[in-house]
């Protein structure tokens, strides 16, 4: 097994009666770590479409943002200006195809 997992996972796994075996990722490998992590929740939310699944892909997020040194503030503002500059989802459009202006 090679995973990146939740900070109290070890502690819970021990006190299981089982042996946890960890380590600490390197920079670099904690954001490839991450991305695989997100990738594992967004499946896992495809599949179950929990509302938990999607907490975890929020905390992904949260922790793939601090480690490149920007605060959940910050994330959640750029989210909103470009809510504001090209949209959200909220009206669920879905777009077929582009054509020409000039064909009908």
């Amino acid at each position: 097994m090679y995973k990146l997992v939740r900070d109290k996972i070890p502690d819970i796994i021990e006190q299981s009666g089982q042996r946890a075996v960890w380590r600490t990722a390197s920079a670099e490998e904690y954001l490839y770590l991450l991305k695989e992590k997100l990738w594992e929740e967004v499946r896992e939310y495809s599949a179950s479409g929990e509302v938990e699944e999607l907490a975890d892909i929020l905390e992904v997020v949260r922790a793939t943002a601090a480690a490149k040194g920007v605060d959940f503030a910050t994330l959640i503002a750029k989210a909103e200006e470009k809510r504001h500059r090209r949209g959200g989802f909220k009206e669920r459009k879905v777009l077929e195809r582009v054509m020409p202006k000039n064909t009908c």
